[in-house]
């Protein structure tokens, strides 16, 4: 069934900026956590999924759950709660979020306002039944979900000694690029 909504929450063309701006910034926490040692990506620094390590694993593990919902990734096989696990070596879950960064700005492309409009049905674990949200509302929460975490992450990356450099969505030039495009 779809939603009968006067507007769109957002558009597909925030979609696709936000898309550029989770992959734009992902390069940048990830070249950070990079400069990082294994021992201090790894510290326990009191975050909810507990290091900077924890915290990625968990945003890749989220992505990966959205997308199986919204473009019919496989669905991660570990449950939320051993999310920061995901992917022990990281130089892998670099490579594993690259690849999904890629694929989530392909599946924003092909986003249309119309899909938008409609409801996304899923069976939600958390919640242990059926949950049905209108897909626009879904997409605020999807990239918020992504850039709170982020946040934390850079945080911890900032506490760690490191910079990644600026992360206000206007000043990200592939950013702006695509959110001229509309």
């Amino acid at each position: 069934m779809t939603s009968q909504s006067p507007a769109l929450l957002v558009t597909s063309a925030f979609v696709r900026t936000m898309a550029a701006y989770n992959a734009g910034m992902n390069q940048r926490i990830y070249d950070a956590s990079a400069r990082l040692s294994d021992a201090a990506r790894r510290e326990q620094r009191g975050a909810f999924w507990g290091s900077i390590q924890g915290t990625l694993n968990h945003l890749l593990w989220a992505d990966q759950l959205w997308m199986s919902r919204f473009d019919g990734w496989d669905k991660p096989t570990a449950t939320q709660k051993d999310s920061a696990d995901l992917i022990t070596d990281f130089a892998t879950l670099r490579q594993a979020r690259e690849t999904a960064d890629g694929k989530i700005t392909a599946w924003a492309a092909r986003v249309d306002d119309a899909w938008l409009r409609q409801d996304q049905t899923w069976f939600s674990g958390g919640l242990g039944r059926d949950v049905s949200q209108p897909r626009s509302f879904l997409m605020v929460h999807f990239f918020n979900h992504q850039t709170h975490h982020r946040g934390q992450a850079h945080a911890m990356i900032t506490a760690a000694g490191e910079k990644t450099g600026d992360t206000d969505l206007f000043l990200l030039p592939n950013v702006v690029e695509v959110a001229m495009q509309g």
